[in-house]
């Protein structure tokens, strides 16, 4: 694969999709075809100082793709409806499964490799645990309409005769980082206790609902989107260089294989801004609680086994560069 190489990016204008972005024109890639709903104004920091050479709206995308017939060397298909207290699940059957099932007919056509997002959402309250085995697929029970529409689409896939010549789903975990500030109430625990120290000079987290874990001790695998993006740049150059084999297509999760708990999250965005931990809990919203994932922890062995090696980001110094770097400098990736 070389610079001149032509990708699609999908979500481009959001938080993943512009950092995934942004690593690719660091590493030199400016064919990019940038894909999302322009539309929405306060997106428009994380994609207008990037470098591509097209940008399309999500809903006219398969129109212009077969009237100007590129030539794709490459989909990387992150955009997808994210919101997990959306509840109508039309919404996300039409953004996350159908539009998701017409990029995979595409790149099967057109013979393009693919890299799709998936979400660890898929695993609902981890009853069959965390591993990325296509076999426990078909039985998950997501918590809600997201997580369900993205593990239709990853049952999907698995049932398909004809794919794309290679392809992976990643489920991501519970990804931060920079470019994130637009999404409200589904930004990340570190955007908003960032957001509360300098109001009110602590951070509140959820009481726990349950016996068995503590308040603020709720764990989750939490990935630096620095991570995520090189895990996808990896996968991506080894599928187009031939590193890749078929035997490899499939579901991967993509965490950092080491849950940590939501305490230890805020107070290392204190420490981020040299300050003392001041942390307070509060009641969880009644319409999240009986949704809530206590414990989400990747089982990461499938993808070591493919062959990716790079160490990932702890906590501590993720979470130091985002608040560091990006949140306090009001910079974004």
């Amino acid at each position: 694969m070389n610079h001149q190489s032509t990708i699609i990016v999908t979500g481009a204008a959001g938080f993943i999709g512009s950092c995934m972005v942004e690593y690719l024109n660091e590493k030199g890639f400016e064919n990019l075809i940038l894909v999302d709903d322009f539309g929405v104004e306060q997106k428009r920091i994380n994609w207008e100082s990037k470098k591509f050479t097209q940008i399309v709206e999500r809903y006219n995308l398969f129109e212009w793709l077969h009237k100007n017939k590129p030539q794709i060397d490459f989909v990387i298909h992150l955009g997808a409806r994210t919101d997990t207290t959306e509840f109508n699940y039309a919404i996300h059957e039409e953004l996350n499964v159908e539009y998701s099932q017409d990029i995979w007919n595409y790149c099967t056509a057109y013979n393009v490799p693919l890299i799709y997002a998936s979400s660890a959402a898929t695993y609902g309250a981890g009853e069959f645990g965390y591993d990325d085995d296509h076999e426990v697929i078909e039985k998950l029970q997501p918590l809600n309409p997201y997580g369900i529409s993205k593990n239709e689409f990853d049952k999907w896939a698995l049932q398909q005769q004809n794919q794309p010549p290679f392809w992976a789903g990643l489920k991501f975990f519970n990804i931060y980082g920079p470019n994130e500030y637009h999404k409200g109430r589904m930004a990340s625990v570190i955007w908003h206790s960032f957001n509360q120290i300098k109001k009110d000079g602590l951070v509140k987290l959820f009481k726990s609902h349950r016996p068995d874990f503590k308040d603020g001790e709720q764990l989750r695998d939490f990935v630096y989107v620095k991570d995520l993006v090189k895990v996808i740049d990896w996968i991506m150059l080894a599928m187009v260089d031939g590193q890749w084999s078929i035997e490899k297509n499939g579901i991967y999760n993509l965490g950092t294989g080491k849950a940590r708990s939501f305490y230890d999250l805020a107070a290392s965005t204190f420490r981020g801004l040299d300050l003392q931990p001041n942390i307070v809990f509060i009641d969880m919203p009644e319409d999240i609680r009986d949704k809530y994932q206590y414990f989400t922890e990747a089982n990461m062995k499938k993808l070591h086994e493919a062959g990716y090696t790079n160490e990932f980001y702890s906590l501590e110094e993720g979470v130091d560069d985002y608040v560091r770097n990006y949140l306090q400098a009001g910079k974004i990736w």
